[in-house]
């Protein structure tokens, strides 16, 4: 892979560009390239005192030309060309989505080089949205879920299973965004559809996914019995046994609705189960992508929520004690868990 690919799998480069964001993007991209203004001239046709205006604030990008330079200079990848930011709050998946899975079944070829480097990217949005910021990062996951969608009429067999579970992590990326934004009946159709798609391409892991997310959403609501429903349905994606990983998420959100649900007995059992599960893939490539975050301190953390939700208040407090330090790189995180063991604490 090229230097300036690695560029562009950042998550706040491809935001600058999506947003047109003209001087972060030239910062970022000359720190990730490690150039100076001069050379970033060089490389959209452009001198440098345009560039540190650029760069300052001190111009502006009005022409489609220029808009060309940078998209043919520093090499825009294909999936970024459609970036539409007038879509940016459209947050319902439109109709021609769903068109072209109809076809997912053609024979072809497809370039997987592509869904290669989308999915990689997909990877880094991830661990980027906190940082960047799901409304700034919507508009290019937006225009990768095109790219790929349209790859997929043109591929066959294995290649098609692939590129529908891309598709798939992708509607679930928008469904997630979409609830933390308060667009609840958006996140349930782009849910809907990464459930659809996970199953058509034979993918378990992501199909139980979906449907535990599905319940993770109705324990928000306040609707416990529908979650635990939801969740036990997770747990028996009903398309062959799932990886340790999958199971352990889904265990565990199912342990969350029946303490929700005042079955704590039947909470600690799951929670039991869920740990023993997750600790079976401690390394991250024995995980799903999605699941990248799921080490043995976060499988430690949801055994304190399940506590905590079934409120053994000391337990709670001892465990959320013990894991924090490994959280002392996650500011956001330690803060979350750091109220939690002190409510427990106050509680205990």
């Amino acid at each position: 892979m090229s230097g300036r690919e690695l560029c562009w799998a950042d998550g706040r480069l491809r935001a600058a560009w999506a947003a047109r964001d003209w001087p972060t993007l030239i910062r970022r991209y000359r720190a990730l390239a490690g150039i100076s203004q001069s050379r970033f001239g060089e490389l959209v046709g452009m001198d440098q005192g345009y560039v540190s205006r650029l760069e300052r604030g001190l111009a502006r990008v009005t022409s489609e030309d220029v808009v060309a330079r940078f998209r043919d200079g520093l090499q825009v990848p294909i999936e970024l060309g459609g970036v539409d930011r007038r879509g940016q709050h459209d947050w319902a998946p439109p109709a021609e989505l769903r068109e072209r899975m109809a076809h997912a079944h053609n024979t072809g070829r497809a370039d997987l080089r592509t869904a290669n480097w989308i999915g990689r990217v997909l990877a880094e949005h991830r661990r980027a949205e906190d940082e960047v910021g799901g409304l700034d990062l919507w508009p290019v996951v937006r225009s990768q879920l095109d790219t790929v969608t349209r790859l997929i009429p043109h591929a066959g067999g294995d290649a098609a299973d692939r590129l529908l579970l891309l598709a798939a992590e992708h509607a679930h990326w928008m469904s997630w965004v979409s609830w933390k934004h308060d667009q609840p009946g958006a996140a349930l159709m782009w849910l809907d559809l990464a459930h659809g798609w996970a199953v058509d391409g034979g993918h378990g892991d992501m199909a139980s996914w979906a449907q535990r997310v599905r319940a993770k959403y109705a324990l928000d609501r306040g609707d416990p019995v529908r979650a635990l429903r939801t969740a036990e349905a997770a747990r028996h994606s009903g398309m062959g046994p799932l990886s340790p990983a999958a199971a352990a998420v889904a265990a565990h959100q199912a342990a969350m609705a029946a303490a929700a649900c005042a079955e704590r007995d039947r909470a600690r059992r799951l929670s039991d189960e869920a740990h023993e599960l997750a600790l079976r893939a401690p390394d991250e490539g024995e995980r799903p992508g999605w699941l990248y975050w799921l080490d043995p301190t976060r499988a430690l953390l949801q055994r304190a929520d399940v506590a905590y939700a079934c409120r053994a208040w000391s337990e709670a407090a001892s465990v959320y004690r013990d894991a924090l330090p490994a959280l002392a790189g996650y500011p956001r995180d330690y803060d979350t868990y750091k109220r939690r063991l002190d409510d427990a604490q106050q509680r205990a």
